[in-house]
């Protein structure tokens, strides 16, 4: 990289994968604000937790995947063909493995929780929430121009994933969860 600015979005415009120039708050580059967000956050909870943590590989593997995704969110469906990025297929499951492997570890609670607890765990909530955002963001986008339908399943079950990763990790740390209320089904009548 030669030059980090290229003044090129001076004017609240900024190219997209194929030439096209977008206007900055365009739902495509919303959606892509939002992952690059998640991507950050993911960093800072890799760098809270030591380089030999069970986490590290698992959250590397999913911003190498979100940096993919990035690009095919970038890329206009009428030439998504072309772009040489590959969408890993098992992504989807990937995650859905890693939160059932966490979720048997878990003690079963029945009530919502407070984020927060340690610095990790806290982010890991902050990931899930930004999850969330980034997920109604690429469903605005997909109305729009229609997404691979891996991209949309995968962000959704990365919430999920860093849901238990905070929780698990709480409980690593034998710190108590906050309750804030027991699930609806789970109250007494």
């Amino acid at each position: 990289m030669k030059k980090i600015y290229t003044k090129g979005g001076d004017k609240g415009r900024t190219g997209i994968h194929g030439g096209t120039r977008v206007d900055k708050d365009d739902i495509r580059i919303e959606a892509n604000g939002c992952i690059d967000e998640l991507n950050a956050v993911i960093g800072i909870v890799r760098s809270l937790l030591a380089q030999e943590h069970d986490y590290q590989e698992a959250l590397h593997t999913i911003q190498r995947e979100l940096m993919v995704v990035m690009s095919h969110v970038a890329t206009p469906s009428a030439i998504r063909s072309a772009n040489p990025n590959v969408l890993r297929e098992d992504i989807v499951t990937f995650c859905e493995s890693e939160i059932d492997w966490l979720t048997d570890l878990l003690h079963e609670n029945g009530y919502f929780v407070l984020p927060g607890g340690t610095p990790a765990c806290a982010q890991l909530q902050f990931a899930r929430t930004v999850a969330r955002r980034a997920e109604r963001r690429l469903w605005t986008l997909h109305r729009q121009d229609p997404l691979p339908e891996t991209i949309l399943l995968f962000m959704n079950r990365l919430s999920d994933l860093f849901f238990v990763m905070a929780r698990y990790e709480l409980q690593q740390q034998e710190w108590s969860e906050e309750r804030w209320q027991a699930f609806a089904y789970k109250r007494k009548k």
